[in-house]
């Protein structure tokens, strides 16, 4: 009988040389799917992935990282992949989804493992929030953090001094009904991943998963010659417009209906994306959906995160960070002023920020090389105490 931590993933065949799959229980509800890489014992780097992607989005890292000395691991994260014990249905609970559980399935999982600390926690995309909540949280455990392609804004700050004067009145929130006023109207893709329509638009494509995952990744990345960002210069709907449709999407349209897909001549060139790595997303997203992802989502645009992170208001990350993404990635300037506040509030010793030219929102994926190596330096430079 074959156990959990001796099964394989089913495109273990795409896997480079040097990375391995096993399954772990973590105690606290999930069978986690774990890529490694490099040899126990040494110090770990834990890497998390974002939307839409798996511990598979690794894999031009990982080997790099282990021939540098480092145990690497990268698990399938909740809701997504080879992982298993969560639900996948729009009306269940949303409690494991939120940030600080997201946290916590970590913990187990390099508790199962029998790892007290990590070297470093690496998030990409939704996984680089993870990564920063790991920091802040438990410092003791992750003596330093990557974040890539979407930064840290910190913990949600509480009303201040109100004892002797009342708190000003919340002000009310136009800006969706802003984007929905222009012309042509639109949406923020946040919002729209938290309907129920959303999962099932994705999954079932009207071009099909396969071409529907290849557009988005495409449109996305530098390959696409539009992305071009820049920094908005408010959180307004005029502002927010100004940022291709992957993220700011016509009003009335679904996310495939709203994603650029490549010419053949693009594909036959997208070398960091080869058909049948691509096939690996396909068959994972085909099997599970896309609303374990989703969940995530709707936490934060619904408040439940933010009133779990209010404990935390007026901390900050104290152990070493660095930021990388993507010189062509809108996703680092959707919210204005989010990269200064990273640096000069959210990060007490924050060291560097590095824009990769030459990769969009895929920068781990895009340019694996450069990626590495600044992750080493960075590595270098917090130099632990051994």
């Amino acid at each position: 009988m074959t156990t959990d931590s001796a099964r394989t993933a089913p495109y273990a065949d795409r896997l480079p040389e040097g990375i391995r799959s096993r399954y772990i229980a973590n105690n606290r509800g999930l069978t986690m799917h774990i890529l490694e890489a490099g040899e126990e014992g040494r110090p770990v780097i834990l890497l998390l992935h974002g939307f839409p992607e798996l511990a598979f989005s690794w894999r031009y890292v990982m080997p790099r990282l282990a021939e540098a000395g480092y145990h690497v691991i990268a698990p399938d994260q909740r809701g997504y992949g080879q992982t298993t014990g969560w639900d996948a249905s729009y009306d269940g609970d949303l409690f494991g989804f939120r940030m600080l559980n997201l946290v916590r399935d970590e913990l187990g999982l390099l508790a199962a493992l029998g790892i007290r600390v990590v070297d470093a926690v690496v998030g990409h995309d939704a996984g680089a929030g993870v990564a920063g909540w790991c920091a802040l949280t438990r410092p003791d455990v992750f003596h330093s953090v990557a974040m890539m392609s979407a930064p840290f804004g910190g913990p949600p700050s509480l009303p201040f001094g109100t004892a002797t004067a009342e708190a000003a009145p919340p002000k009310r929130d136009t800006f969706h009904d802003d984007l929905a006023a222009l012309d042509p109207p639109r949406k923020h893709y946040q919002w729209y991943y938290s309907t129920r329509e959303a999962n099932d638009d994705m999954w079932h494509a009207p071009q099909g998963l396969h071409d529907f995952l290849r557009a988005y990744y495409h449109h996305k990345s530098a390959d696409w010659p539009e992305n071009r960002p820049f920094p908005l210069a408010a959180w307004t709907a005029a502002e927010a417009a100004q940022m291709p449709t992957y993220y700011v999407m016509p009003l009335h349209s679904t996310m495939p209906e709203s994603v650029v897909m490549p010419s053949a001549e693009q594909v036959a060139a997208c070398t960091w994306l080869p058909d049948e790595d691509l096939a690996v997303y396909a068959a994972e997203y085909g099997r599970n959906g896309f609303q374990g992802g989703l969940q995530w989502y709707r936490c934060n645009t619904s408040g439940l995160n933010a009133g779990e992170l209010a404990l935390f208001s007026g901390r900050a990350i104290e152990v070493p960070a660095t930021f990388i993404s993507g010189a062509q990635d809108w996703g680092i300037h959707q919210r204005p002023g989010s990269l200064e506040r990273m640096q000069q509030e959210a990060c007490r010793d924050f060291r560097a920020l590095h824009l990769i030219e030459g990769a969009g929102h895929w920068v781990q994926q895009e340019q694996p090389e450069e990626t590495a190596r600044l992750l080493l330096d960075f590595l270098e430079d917090a130099a632990f105490p051994r």
